[in-house]
């Protein structure tokens, strides 16, 4: 037997999967507290211990691991025009597993120097310009950027003609230069800077977390925890020369900070009679939503859907849904153990996947021309996307997890968000997703497989 350990360091638990590569068989799974605080080794040894006591003493031939640990790869960017190179800088760092903090337009002012000192970004990505474009905007904020202390690594992705220039301005700082991440109109690069914030956070952010602790037990941290889903996911759904992948897909990751939103397809217009506005989008894409979360996000779910949307969901009277929300703030570990909790969770997951999926597929709106009744669109149309992947424990343990998840579908009182019509959904039970994108890197063939066997139908 062949067996290897997958590691994922998460904010909360460090998770384990042991795999049999021979059989594309997951052995045993096993989670910890996550322990970055005092030795992050210490979760680490706890949890494999855990696992040892469920399938033995295994000898691995390769232990690997991703990171999301102490908060991830926190990023700060700046672009020229918000619809266009911040909105390209932004998918880059997303697509690469950043946290991305705050997204600067135009000129840097002040005030945004105060917020990026306050903020202490772990990588700052500084874009702006078409190549041969507008050079003025970018050279401007590296000459801002040069007057300030910021102690992180700086990634230029803008304007080529101004790359050399930016370079001397900001000569005292640690600065790479990449290819534009949108070298003309309408096109968009982001590979090249995805790579590079990989490599950064390998080479530096490990170091800085106290993650090198364990470098030596391992093979390597491959990556960051969000990209190794995004891996995942294109695996899964474009499968390899030897095992077919299931097609275009969506996927949802609801956590208690966080509603991830993933999707593996090319979301083009269905129809001859629509016009594309905007960027073009990543046929992988990655969006985050911060403000909605199942307890640290609580706040933004109540904000976004109302008091009065989760009193009706839930069944409860608004004065309770105050009650328990509070709760929930103010100890974010309290489990759905009593029946309003558990009425205030499906409404409040409910919400969660409403509002993220309709944020991360695209928009259609009507117009009219001589000829008659036109479509202008904006972003994906997944309308058609048939698979849905779950993940994230509000999702896998809830009771009423196909009501909640009716609302990750297109809503025809919505006409204008561009959901999946209809959708088989496949949820990762044993939290395997982030440890098959990693095993990916080395073993797509068995990653597919094991995905497709481990991943069940709801």
């Amino acid at each position: 037997m062949k067996a290897v350990l997958l590691i994922d360091f998460g904010s909360t638990y460090t998770k384990l999967t042991a795999v049999d590569l021979d059989q594309a068989i997951v052995l045993g799974n096993s989670t910890a507290y996550t322990t970055v605080a005092t030795d992050i080794n210490d979760g680490l040894t706890l949890a494999r211990e855990k696992l040892e006591k469920r399938i033995g003493n295994i000898e691995f031939t390769d232990q690997m691991a991703c990171s999301s640990a102490a908060g991830g790869l926190r990023m700060v960017v700046s672009g020229l025009m918000p619809e266009l190179t911040a909105e390209a800088a932004k998918s880059a760092a997303l697509g690469a597993g950043a946290k991305v903090v705050k997204v600067f337009s135009h000129e840097l002012t002040e005030s945004d120097l105060k917020d990026i000192m306050a903020i202490d970004p772990e990588i700052f990505l500084l874009t702006g310009g078409t190549d041969g474009g507008n050079r003025k905007v970018i050279l401007y904020n590296a000459r801002r950027l040069a007057e300030t202390k910021l102690k992180c690594p700086i990634v230029y992705a803008g304007n080529r003609t101004a790359a050399d220039e930016a370079r001397k301005i900001l000569r005292d700082y640690d600065i790479t230069v990449c290819p534009n991440v949108m070298p003309r109109l309408g096109a968009i690069n982001v590979g090249p800077v995805q790579e590079k914030i990989r490599d950064l956070f390998l080479a530096r952010i490990i170091k800085a977390k106290g993650l090198s602790k364990i470098e030596g037990l391992i093979s390597g941290i491959m990556m960051p925890t969000p990209q190794a889903m995004l891996k995942a996911m294109i695996v899964l759904a474009e499968g390899t020369e030897k095992e077919d992948g299931i097609g275009e897909l969506m996927a949802i990751d609801l956590g208690g900070a966080t509603t991830d939103i993933y999707s593996i397809a090319n979301g083009f217009p269905l129809s001859s009679t629509t016009i594309v506005k905007g960027l073009p989008e990543p046929y992988a894409k990655r969006t985050v939503e911060g403000d909605l979360g199942m307890r640290y996000g609580l706040s933004g779910i109540v904000e976004e859907a109302g008091l009065n949307k989760l009193a009706e969901l839930s069944g409860l009277s608004v004065d309770r849904i105050e009650y328990w929300s509070s709760a929930c703030q103010e100890n974010p570990a309290l489990l759905p153990n009593t029946d309003e909790m558990e009425a205030l969770d499906y409404a409040l997951a409910s919400m969660a996947i409403k509002i993220a999926s309709g944020r991360h597929v695209g928009r259609l709106e009507e117009f009219y021309t001589p000829l008659g009744a036109a479509y202008a669109q904006t972003g994906k149309d997944l309308r058609s996307v048939r698979k849905i992947v779950l993940t994230g424990g509000a999702l896998i343990y809830a009771r009423k997890l196909a009501d909640i998840l009716k609302f990750s579908l297109y809503d025809p009182q919505e006409a204008g968000i561009l959901r999946p019509e209809r959708a088989d959904f496949l949820i990762d039970k044993k939290y395997i997703l982030s440890a098959m994108g990693v095993l990916s890197e080395r073993c797509p063939e068995t990653a597919i497989r094991i995905m497709k066997k481990e991943l069940l139908n709801e």
